[in-house]
Formats: structure tokens, C-alpha cells, sequence
């Protein structure tokens, strides 16, 4: 049995409740804008009408616009408990490589959970489509620009396939250190002790 399995669990180092939260409430939106941006990529536009109707499709359509502005908002607050409170110590000592791996997956995952967003809307937006928050319209940034459009969602989609391969790193990771080392790193983030 390792040092932390045998450590005190309320005196093991975690991050702030609200930044707890922000990370699980962000992995669920990240999930479902996949989800949904997966369905109209492998679909398409006509697909989706084909398959959900007019109102379905727009559901699918307002859902991961919807998605990505919260995405975006929650992010933006993430970056500011990060830099409010910090990042706790780890319970045990993690070898360098897994701490440089570790710098750089969640690096990145910040980068793209606040560039996606706004490469989405900026590509919606120059398209010529409305940006939503729910049912509220949002403001577009830019003016229509077919070329640009299709050049933003073409980046919208590489970042995203991107994105997707970090979360598996990202939750592979997570499940090594929860149920093989057993060594803490899990509980930092946990919502649960």
C-alpha cells in the first residue's frame, strides 16, 4: 500500500469547490457539444432535416451554439479561480515526464476550451447565421465572409477531433492515477472525498 492510501483524505491537498465544479460542469458541456457537433458534421445540414425535421435540426444546431457560449463563459471563469486560488500540491511525487505530459494536456485543453468557442462563433457569425444562447440571439463580431467562414469551420473541426483526442489522454490519465497508482492526483479534482 502506497503513502496516500494511508494519509488522512481530509488532509489531502484539492483545488477550490468552485473550481471543482467549474472542471465537471465543463466535461459535461464539452461532452455534449461533441456529441452534437459530431451529429451535424457526420450528418450535415440536409442530413440533419432528413433525420430530425426542420425543427429538430434547429434544435441540434441552437444546442451546440448554446453549448459552445457557455463552454466559453465557464472557461473564462475557470481561468480566473485558477488564478485566484492557485493549484494544490500533489499528495506524492510524480515523475517528470508525467508532470511535463500533464502541463501539457491541460494547457492545451485550456486553450482549445476557450479558442473553439469563439472560432465557432466568429465561423457562424461570418456564415451568415445567428449565434445563440438558448433563444437569444447574440451579436456577431464580424461581417458576412464566405471564405472566412469556411475556413473557421474548417479549423472548428480540426481543433475539435484535437479536442477529443486530449480527452481521452485527459480521462486516460485520470483513470491511471485513480485506480492503478492510487496516488491522489483523482482526488484534487474530485467533487467527492
Amino acid at each position: 500500500m502506497n503513502e496516500y492510501a494511508t494519509a488522512d483524505r481530509s488532509a489531502r491537498p484539492r483545488y477550490p469547490l468552485v473550481h471543482r465544479v467549474l472542471h465537471w460542469l465543463i466535461a459535461v458541456l464539452v461532452l455534449l457539444a461533441l456529441a452534437f457537433g459530431g451529429t451535424i458534421g457526420y450528418l450535415g445540414f440536409e442530413g440533419l432535416r432528413a433525420s430530425f425535421d426542420a425543427a429538430g435540426a434547429d434544435f441540434v444546431y441552437t444546442a451546440h451554439k448554446t453549448l459552445g457560449v457557455l463552454i466559453l463563459v465557464f472557461m473564462a471563469l475557470r481561468v480566473v479561480t485558477r488564478l485566484a486560488f492557485g493549484k494544490p500540491d500533489y499528495t506524492t511525487t510524480l515523475p517528470a515526464f508525467q508532470r511535463f505530459m500533464s502541463r501539457l494536456v491541460h494547457g492545451l485543453l485550456y486553450v482549445l476550451l476557450l479558442a473553439m468557442p469563439v472560432i465557432g462563433w466568429l465561423a457562424t457569425a461570418s456564415g451568415g447565421f445567428p449565434v445563440h444562447l438558448f433563444h437569444i440571439e447574440l451579436p456577431g463580431l464580424v461581417d458576412r465572409n464566405e471564405a472566412l467562414s469556411g475556413t473557421l469551420f474548417l479549423w472548428h473541426r480540426y481543433l475539435a477531433w484535437t479536442l477529443l483526442g486530449l480527452v481521452v489522454v485527459h480521462v486516460g490519465a485520470a483513470l491511471y492515477h485513480w485506480r492503478i497508482r492510487r496516488d491522489g492526483v483523482m482526488q484534487r479534482m474530485s467533487l467527492l472525498r
